[in-house]
C-alpha cells in the first residue's frame, strides 16, 4: 500500500475572518482572534536588526565557585588519609566550595563561544610518610572554563604525585572536566554572564591528572561563575590561559618572591611612593565568624578592602630602606569580626621588615571582652629575606606568617602561639610610574549569595542540578522576551477565563472548581 504523508499547511488567519470576529462574534472568538494576532506578529518583533551582529567581548573580573569532589575532601581530611588542604594565588572559600577569581578571557554573544581563566589553586596533602613527605599530594590550579557548540570542558594546570610509584607529573591546562550544557544557551547574554551548579564529570585525562584516585566519567561537584564582560578593544584580547598581570602568587611552602638586586635609582634613603600590607587573618577564624557558632560576619573600615580571602590595609607611610631592604610603616583601615559573644576589631595596622624578619602589628579593640583597647600588639611574624625592589616596587607575596604569644591571647586563645596562619603579601613602591598588585578581582556580582553548596560527602549526581541552571544575563534583550511572554500569557488566561465562565453560567459549576465538562 502507498504510505501515506499528511502534508501540514500553516493556519492564515485572513483579514476578512479577523474582520468578522471583531465586529459580530462572540467575546471567546474575539480574544482568540486578538491571542492569534499578537502570536503572528511575535516572531516579526523579536527578530534582529538587519545586518546586526554582536562585538565580540572580553571578560574582565569575576569568580568560579567549586567544591572539586566534596567525598575527596571528606577523604583527604579524614582518620585514613589525615591530611589537609591550603590555598594558593588569592583563592578562598565558600561554604565547602573553592572561590578561583580575577577571571580573563572572551566571549562571543552571538555564538555563545566563551572562555574564561581563573586565579588561584588548592593543594591537597595526606598519607604523610616517615620523610615528612606525602604519598597524596595533588594540586589544581588556574582552572578555565571554555564553551562551544553547545559543550563545555573545565581545564586546570595539574601537579599530582602518582599513587604507589610516587611520579610527580606537573601539566598544564589538562581538559579536567566535562561540563554538562544540557538546556543552557550561551548566545545573547550581556554582563554578567552567570553559570549556577553545572554538572561536571571527570575527563579521561583528568582521570589520570588526579593521580588515580578516580576513574573517568566520575561525578565531581557542580561548577558555578559569574564573570564581567565588557566590548573588546581593538587590541588583541589576553590569552584566558595566561595569569592576569601581577598574579605571580605562588604555593605557601614557597617561601617569598620579590625583586633581585638594584634599588630603583634616584630613590633616596627612607623614601617610598605607596604601600599595603594583604593578609587574611586566617581561614578558619573567617569561618568560624560566619559559620553556625558565632553565625556573624565582618565590616571593614577607614579604607581597608575585601580581596575575598584577604583584606588589604593601604595607604602605608613611614620608612623604608632600599638598600637593607627594611621597613616601618603603618597602614590605613580596619576590620571588625561580629557574631554570638565576639566584637572583634584590629585597626592601625603597622609592619615592621628587619633581619630577613617581619612582624605585623595592629591595636586590638575586644568590645564582647570589655577590656581597655590594646595598642601595637604585635599578632604575627613572617619571613622577609629578600625585600629589594625590581622595576620601582619591592614585594613579598604570600610570606608564611606564624601567631605570637599576644596574638593568640588577642583571638580569644583560640589558637596557640605559633599556630600558623594566613600568609601576609607586602608590596611597597619606590617609583611613581610602578604600581601595587592588583587585588583579587571577583567581579561586580561579587555581592550575591553564593551557590548552595553539596553537602559535605554526598554527590550532586542529578542532571541540572538547580532550577538556576541555565547562562542568565542582565541583556534588555531578555527583558523584552520575559515581557512579551508575559503578555502572551495574560492574553490567553483571559481566553481561558472567559471560557470557564461562559461554561459555569450553562451547567451551574463554580469557576474555582473543577468543570463537569471533560472537554
Amino acid at each position: 500500500m502507498p504510505s501515506f504523508r499528511p502534508v501540514r499547511r500553516p493556519f492564515r488567519p485572513s483579514r476578512a475572518g479577523f474582520a468578522r470576529a471583531s465586529s459580530g462574534g462572540s467575546p471567546v472568538r474575539l480574544l482568540v482572534a486578538l491571542l492569534i494576532a499578537l502570536l503572528m506578529a511575535l516572531p516579526v518583533a523579536l527578530l534582529p536588526a538587519a545586518g546586526a551582529h554582536a562585538a565580540d567581548r572580553t571578560v574582565q573580573g569575576g569568580r568560579l565557585d567549586w567544591g572539586i569532589k566534596s567525598s575527596f575532601l571528606t577523604y583527604v581530611t579524614g582518620p585514613i588519609a589525615q591530611g589537609s588542604w591550603g590555598l594558593t594565588g588569592g583563592a578562598a572559600t565558600v561554604g565547602s566550595q573553592f572561590r578561583f577569581h580575577s577571571a580573563t578571557g572572551s566571549y562571543d554573544p552571538d555564538s555563545g563561544a566563551f572562555r574564561s581563566a581563573f586565579s588561584g589553586g588548592v593543594r591537597f596533602v595526606g598519607h604523610q610518610k616517615s620523610d615528612g613527605s606525602y604519598e597524596l599530594d595533588l594540586t589544581l590550579s588556574r582552572p578555565t572554563v571554555r564553551i562551544s557548540g553547545g559543550s563545555g570542558t573545565l581545564y586546570a594546570d595539574m601537579v599530582s604525585r602518582a599513587k604507589g610509584s610516587g611520579k610527580v607529573t606537573t601539566s598544564s591546562q589538562v581538559p579536567f572536566a566535562s561540563l554538562d550544557l544540557s538546556g543552557i544557551d550561551m548566545r545573547g547574554g550581556s554582563s554578567p554572564i552567570a553559570l549556577s551548579n553545572v554538572p561536571a564529570t571527570l575527563t579521561t585525562r583528568g582521570a589520570t591528572a588526579f593521580a588515580g584516585y578516580y576513574t573517568a566519567g566520575t561525578a565531581l561537584d557542580p561548577v558555578s561563575l559569574s564573570v564581567d564582560v565588557a566590548a573588546a578593544e581593538k587590541t588583541a584580547a589576553p590569552d584566558p590561559t595566561t595569569p592576569p598581570d601581577g598574579d605571580g602568587r605562588t604555593g605557601p611552602d614557597s617561601g617569598t618572591t620579590g625583586g633581585t638586586a638594584g634599588a630603583t635609582a634616584g630613590a633616596s634613603p627612607g623614601a617610598f611612593q605607596d604601600a599595603a600590607v594583604d593578609w587574611g587573618v586566617r581561614r578558619t577564624y573567617r569561618e568560624y565568624v560566619t559559620g553556625s557558632i558565632a553565625r556573624g560576619g565582618w565590616t571593614l573600615g577607614d579604607g581597608a578592602q575585601d580581596g575575598g580571602a584577604l583584606f588589604r590595609f593601604p595607604g602605608g607611610k613611614g620608612s623604608y630602606d632600599a638598600e637593607k631592604g627594611t621597613l616601618d610603616a603603618e597602614f590605613a583601615g580596619s576590620v571588625r569580626f561580629t557574631g554570638t559573644r565576639l566584637d572583634l576589631t584590629l585597626r592601625k595596622v603597622a609592619v615592621v621588615v628587619k633581619d630577613g624578619k617581619g612582624t605585623l602589628s595592629a591595636d586590638v579593640v575586644d568590645a564582647a571582652e570589655g577590656s581597655p583597647p590594646r595598642k601595637a600588639v604585635p599578632l604575627i611574624t613572617f619571613a622577609a629575606r629578600d625585600f629589594t625592589p625590581e622595576d620601582g616596587l619591592a614585594t613579598l607575596t604570600e610570606a608564611p606568617a606564624k601567631l605570637t604569644a599576644q596574638g593568640a591571647e588577642s583571638f580569644g586563645s583560640l589558637y596557640p602561639a605559633g599556630t600558623e596562619m594566613d600568609p601576609v603579601s607586602l608590596a611597597v613602591t619606590v617609583d611613581a610610574k610602578a604600581k601595587l598588585p592588583a587585588l583579587p578581582d571577583l567581579g561586580s556580582d561579587a555581592t550575591a549569595p553564593a551557590p548552595t553548596p553539596s553537602p559535605a560527602g554526598t554527590e550532586s549526581t542529578a542532571p541540572g542540578a538547580a532550577a538556576s541552571s541555565k547562562a542568565s544575563s542582565s541583556s534588555v534583550g531578555a527583558g523584552t522576551y520575559a515581557a512579551i511572554g508575559a503578555g502572551v500569557a495574560v492574553a490567553a488566561g483571559a481566553a481561558v477565563l472567559v471560557v470557564r465562565r461562559r461554561r459555569a453560567a450553562a451547567t451551574g459549576t463554580a469557576t474555582d472548581g473543577a468543570p463537569t465538562d471533560p472537554s
